[in-house]
C-alpha cells in the first residue's frame, strides 16, 4: 500500500513539474509585432515596447533566479494581452477608414 501511494505521489509531482514547465515556456514566446508600421506607427510603436518591456522582465526573472513568486510572469501575460489589444486597435482603425 506504501509503495502504490509512492508511485501516485510520485507521478503527481511529475505531472505538475510538465504543467508549470507548459506554462513557464507560455510565458517565455514575447509579444507579437505585427501592426502594420505603416498605417499604424503609433500603434505599432506601442507593440515594440511591450516586446522590449517583456525581454527586460526575462531578464529580470534570470537575474533573481527566476523567484519572482509568479508576479513577473503575470506581467508577461499582460504585456502579451496588450499587445494583441494594439493589433484589435489597428484593426478596428482600419475598418473605420474604408
Amino acid at each position: 500500500m506504501q509503495t502504490k501511494n509512492l508511485v501516485l505521489r510520485s507521478m503527481l509531482g511529475i505531472a505538475l513539474l510538465f504543467a508549470s514547465l507548459g506554462y513557464a515556456q507560455q510565458s517565455m514566446k514575447p509579444p507579437a509585432q505585427n501592426v502594420n508600421a505603416k498605417k499604424h506607427p503609433n500603434l505599432a510603436a506601442a507593440q515594440r515596447l511591450c516586446d522590449q518591456a517583456f525581454q527586460k522582465i526575462t531578464a529580470g526573472q534570470q537575474a533573481n533566479e527566476w523567484d519572482m513568486e509568479g508576479h513577473a510572469a503575470k506581467a508577461k501575460d499582460l504585456l502579451d494581452e496588450a499587445s494583441k489589444e494594439l493589433k484589435q486597435a489597428a484593426v478596428a482603425a482600419n475598418k473605420g477608414h474604408k
